[in-house]
This record gives structure tokens, C-alpha cells and sequence, in this order.
């Protein structure tokens, strides 16, 4: 195997690996926001996701998403707002390291085609 195709496919891992390792890092946050919310008793409304807001004396309900990642509360009256729980370069992180480890796949895959196609043409097949 040739050093570039090595090379393309150890980026394509190494994208992946940081993706996962940073989207798991922002479920970590996400669900110790849920157990916050969930927690009730003494001090819990608003909920504590969702303090730091003018807006979170109106909050009655939260939501969370998987992609992207965010924890959003729910005010009275309809309408939401995304908490600041999930730190800010989680999402961009791991969409762009997710979309790095494709495009090193696929270009590894491209450039193992092209050799592979060109070492048949020397042989002298058609």
C-alpha cells in the first residue's frame, strides 16, 4: 500500500476518533443538564439549565437535540431558547471533523482506484 493512501486513511481516522471523542464530550454536558433539570425539589424553578436568562422566569419545559447538540427551554406562550450547557465548539468541531474523516476516506479510496487503475494499464490489459 502506498504511503499516501496510508497517510489519507490514518487522517481519516484520526478525524473520526476527534469527532467521536467531542461529540461524546458534549452528550456528557447534555445529559448531566438533563439530570439538572430533572433533579427538582428546593430551588429548581427556574430550571437550572436555563438560568443566566431574562427570559427563565418563563421557562415551564426543556428539550434537547441530538444533532446538533442542545439543550433548549421552553417558555410559556410557545417560543424557546438554546441554554449555553453545551460548550461552543462542540458542535462545530464535530461536524467538521466528521466531514474531514469522510473526505480522507473518500479521496483514500479515489487515489487506491487511480493506482490500482493505472498499474492495470501497464500490465497491458485493456
Amino acid at each position: 500500500m502506498s504511503s499516501s493512501i496510508r497517510r489519507l486513511r490514518g487522517a481519516a481516522t484520526l478525524a473520526g476518533v476527534v469527532a467521536l471523542v467531542v461529540y461524546v464530550w458534549g452528550l456528557l454536558h447534555l445529559a448531566g443538564s438533563v439530570l439538572e433539570a430533572e433533579d427538582g425539589g428546593t430551588d429548581s424553578a427556574p430550571l437550572p439549565p436555563c438560568r443566566g436568562n431574562d427570559q427563565a422566569v418563563h421557562v415551564i419545559d426543556y428539550s434537547v437535540s441530538f444533532l446538533p447538540l442542545s439543550f433548549d427551554c421552553e417558555m410559556t406562550g410557545g417560543g424557546s431558547y438554546a441554554a449555553a450547557v453545551i460548550p461552543g465548539y462542540v458542535n462545530p468541531v464535530a461536524v467538521g471533523s466528521a466531514l474531514a474523516a469522510v473526505g480522507c476516506a473518500v479521496a483514500s479510496a479515489y487515489v487506491a482506484e487511480l493506482r490500482l487503475r493505472a498499474g492495470t494499464r501497464e500490465d497491458g490489459a485493456p
